[in-house]
């Protein structure tokens, strides 16, 4: 599986507006169909520029299923936020490949 992280920093003076906004843009994504699911968290580490940084982690079945999302939805996906709002809303995305994961045993 392949994790999409996108890690965005939101300028106070729009962070309410984008906020309700990015809880309607998740739905979106995932209604392409190239996800399992979503993540959203805010970045808890003080950053050296002003505003508020988020990352939202969503999760692919496959390195073919995302690559199909960039081709096939992503420009105008991302179109939409940065018309909305321009420089006030920074992305930094990566790609990470799911190698294993761990859980605490109850037993």
């Amino acid at each position: 599986m392949i994790i999409y992280n996108v890690t965005l920093n939101i300028e106070n003076s729009i962070h309410d507006e984008w906020l309700v906004w990015i809880k309607q843009h998740i739905p979106k994504v995932l209604a392409t169909g190239l996800f399992l699911k979503a993540t959203f968290t805010k970045v808890l580490v003080e950053e050296s520029i002003e505003g508020l940084t988020y990352s939202i982690q969503y999760l692919a079945q496959s390195k073919e299923a995302l690559e199909s999302y960039h081709k096939l939805h992503a420009a105008e996906i991302q179109a939409e936020g940065l018309q909305k709002f321009g420089d006030k809303m920074l992305a930094f995305r990566t790609e990470l490949e799911w190698i294993d994961e761990y859980k605490v045993s109850t037993h």
